[in-house]
């Protein structure tokens, strides 16, 4: 239990940081949050976070970082299509944002960064699963990441700043981030649905993916905070299989019984067609996900159905 342990979450508004502040909060850690709330939703923040509206590129954040154990960097700008229209704008917020924080981090002497990289920087690999050594960055928002790994490796090389890189692949769960501009294929296609109206998928369907569920990636965040053997390392986060687009729309349509067909659109540049995570090194540890995805997305699409009777949709 996190008995008298703070950590600091940036990006705590956002679908993975609240959920994971949630769990932090049930395990008794004490969760101090940042977040600019440019693409965050401060309803989503729990309760019993001490929230602070800052941007991770402000020296502002430095004084929050007085007396934490453990930072876990999730604020990022990580829409591809808006990545790839403002490669500048997310260099600054990906890559000097993200030397921000480790800067905060080594002077405020705190013990170990856990890093959320992203599993984009797999986007043109054709080996499959993927391991942690195979990297082909393709996106604006992919560089960034590789990037951004680099300072913190530096940190730990020149300013003994330990840190921890994790790569998830598609992290899908209640609060997912369904108001990006393009969002992701899960909550779009329920969202649609639930407004009978037709969902859009890009290219032709079969494109796969390795979905994991937030719950599944939160029981590695925890194992992260103690356990020195991930100590300058990065970790793929995947359930290990994947499943087509156009499956999971099946999967959604069939939740909702609904009857509505999807229409088809030219796929968006910089993705990639397939993903699929070699996750032994993270299940060598003693971790491995837990959830199906039937059950998953049953739990998704509940939460939205709730958002729509809530008029949030």
């Amino acid at each position: 239990m996190g008995e008298n342990k703070k950590i600091l979450i940036t990006g705590v508004a956002g679908f993975i940081g609240s959920n994971l502040a949630d769990r932090l909060l049930k395990e008794g850690y004490s969760i101090v949050g940042v977040d600019n709330l440019s693409a965050g939703v401060i309803e989503q923040i729990p309760k019993g976070v001490e929230f602070h509206k800052l941007d991770i590129r402000s020296i502002e954040i430095f004084p929050l970082f007085s007396g934490v154990d453990v930072v876990f960097h999730l604020a990022a700008k990580n829409c591809i299509e808006d990545c790839q229209q403002d490669p500048v704008e997310t260099a600054d917020i990906n890559v000097r944002g993200t030397a921000n924080v480790f800067e905060a981090s080594r002077r405020a002497k705190v013990r170990k960064v856990i890093d959320f990289e992203s599993s984009a920087v797999y986007e043109g690999i054709t080996k499959f699963p993927t391991s942690e050594s195979e990297v082909s960055p393709q996106s604006f928002y992919a560089v960034s990441k590789i990037c951004a790994n680099l300072f913190a490796k530096k940190y730990g090389e020149f300013h003994g700043v330990t840190s921890v890189g994790i790569r998830p692949f598609s992290v899908y769960g209640p609060r997912q981030d369904y108001r990006r501009t393009i969002p992701p294929s899960m909550p779009a296609f329920a969202i649609k649905l639930l407004k009978e109206e037709q969902p859009i998928i890009f290219g032709d369907g079969s494109k796969r993916r390795d979905f994991i569920y937030v719950e599944d990636l939160n029981d590695f965040m925890l194992l992260c905070i103690n356990d020195s053997r991930v100590d300058g390392k990065v970790f793929n986060l995947g359930s290990g299989t994947n499943n087509s687009v156009l499956e999971v729309y099946h999967l959604v349509k069939d939740i909702l019984k609904s009857s509505v067909e999807p229409t088809f659109k030219p796929n968006l540049s910089g993705e990639a067609q397939i993903t699929l995570a070699d996750i032994s090194a993270a299940k060598a540890l003693g971790w491995a996900p837990k959830t199906k995805i039937e059950d998953g997305v049953k739990i998704l699409v509940d939460f939205l159905k709730k958002e729509k009777e809530l008029g949030r949709l």
